[in-house]
């Protein structure tokens, strides 16, 4: 029989996925290349979605919180695939 996720706990697990991702990359192209904007893009979509998520989490709107923390990975894995962070931790990321 399967189990339905909680909530509450998905909620948890990913923000708290999304807050060690974001510390745990570097950013890899050179300051003066197109793709350290792009980088830099990246990075601030995903701490926003993060600021975002626990603004929602705060009004106790758990989907949409669950939906900004999703999203905020997504665009660091994006990054990783594009090859514009350098991550060391394969658990965090889609390497």
């Amino acid at each position: 029989m399967k189990q339905t996720a909680v909530l509450d706990d998905k909620v948890k697990r990913y923000e708290d996925m999304l807050k060690r991702a974001l510390s745990s990359f570097d950013v890899a192209p050179q300051e003066e290349s197109h793709l350290r904007s792009v980088a830099d893009d990246f990075s601030s979509m995903a701490e926003s979605y993060y600021n975002d998520g626990l603004h929602f989490v705060g009004e106790n709107d758990l989907v949409n919180a669950l939906v900004c923390f999703s999203y905020g990975h997504a665009w660091l894995d994006a990054g990783v695939k594009l090859g514009v962070f350098k991550v060391s931790d394969e658990t965090l990321f889609t390497v």
